[in-house]
């Protein structure tokens, strides 16, 4: 299942890694996190950070350099979701999101497609992504949305849910079932949809736990007419293309969970240090100190993972299921351990709005739950290690 090399060879960050972190840092110390509060109690879009990142290049840094980008790799994208959703969740799914939704595009895309897109995604316009359905989650292949060809285009009908950006993004990577006589699975094909095409619209926003910055809403798709050049590769090929986009997105969900993770230590740190309790700062109790170990210990484990996740998508190493849906499950169940350990230490404060404890908690739930649940990424490794 795993390569032959060492753990070292795996992954190293370098000086441009490095320099990369600090910039975003900046940006968002100085365009994000004073947002994110507001951007979380309003429950709205996170303008101010859409217009930095986008400013910076920081919004879509995967996108390669022949198609206007920046070319940044793997790594250096998890780096900077990692940094943004140190500060802001929510903020952090507008450079995650583009991936996911473009990733389709990249994987599968002709180079007209990706000429086509590419270059106004680097430029600012968002991509979302449109493979879940009310009753078609975690179960994929049973999903309802249907492409039908009529002459050399194709008609889109049906819905999809739990859409992140919807309404914001000008983009959506749509699957709808293409050939409903083919079997489970094998007649999906992949859709590029602009967000202007007729009969395409969008449900109503969902009232959320966390990331309540981040808009998810359906797609709804009705005698939705687009050309035939905007299918994603060959028809039918869909599914396998869906699957093989989360195997590298997957990370980047990873990297949002160690930063989220690494906001709440952070936090958590400044506060045991200032506080005071029977004469002393309750940072120099030892029960205390156990859980700042543990805490950071965790993290670094899962950050430490997920770099290693990142440099295999980068390869396309051949065992990057298993390390991909490693990296989101160990990463995300940390977070949640975390940022419930950061409201501990808080005590009382850490259960208001005082103090970005709490939100960074009910951001971290949904880490365990989006681009597969942490359950599905179990059985994901599972087969990776018996073969299947």
């Amino acid at each position: 299942m795993t390569g032959s090399g060492s753990t070292f060879d795996l992954f190293r960050t370098t000086d441009d890694h490095e320099e990369l972190r600090a910039a975003v840092r900046d940006l968002v110390a100085d365009k994000v996190t004073p947002y994110a509060a507001e951007v979380d109690e309003q429950a709205r879009y996170p303008r101010e950070a859409h217009d930095a990142l986008v400013a910076s290049d920081f919004h879509a840094p995967h996108v390669p350099e022949e198609y206007d980008g920046v070319g940044a790799d793997a790594l250096a994208t998890c780096i900077v979701i990692e940094e943004v959703a140190r500060g802001c969740a929510s903020s952090s799914l507008i450079p995650a999101v583009n991936k996911l939704g473009s990733m389709p595009v990249m994987l599968g895309g002709d180079d007209d497609l990706k000429r086509r897109y590419l270059p106004r995604l680097a430029a600012g316009e968002g991509f979302s992504y449109g493979l879940s359905e009310r009753e078609a989650g975690s179960d994929t292949a049973s999903m309802r949305a249907r492409a039908t060809r009529d002459g050399d285009d194709w008609v889109l009908n049906g819905t999809k849910a739990w859409i992140t950006n919807a309404g914001e993004s000008e983009f959506y990577t749509v699957l709808a079932v293409s050939d409903p006589d083919a079997g489970r699975g094998k007649g999906v094909s992949a859709f590029v949809v602009e967000k202007s095409d007729e009969g395409f619209g969008f449900g109503t926003k969902e009232r959320k736990l966390g990331i309540k910055g981040s808009p998810t809403r359906e797609l709804l798709m009705d005698n939705v007419r687009i050309p035939g050049d905007r299918i994603i590769g060959e028809p039918g090929s869909g599914l396998k293309l869906a699957l093989r986009t989360l195997d590298h997105t997957r990370v980047t969900i990873g990297a949002q969970a160690v930063g989220i993770a690494q906001g709440a230590l952070d936090l958590a740190l400044d506060y045991v240090k200032e506080r005071q309790q029977f004469g002393k700062r309750i940072a120099d109790f030892q029960g205390i100190q156990f859980m700042l170990a543990d805490m950071a210990m965790k993290l670094e484990t899962a950050r430490q993972m997920t770099y290693v996740a990142a440099a295999k998508s980068e390869r396309d190493d051949a065992d990057l299921s298993f390390f991909g849906a490693a990296a989101k499950c160990y990463a995300s169940d940390v977070a949640m351990e975390i940022t419930v350990d950061a409201v501990q230490l808080l005590g009382g404060a850490g259960y208001t709005q005082d103090f970005a404890a709490e939100r960074m908690m009910r951001d971290a739930k949904i880490t365990q739950i989006y681009e597969g649940t942490n359950q599905v990424q179990r059985l994901v490794m599972a087969r990776q290690l018996i073969g299947r």
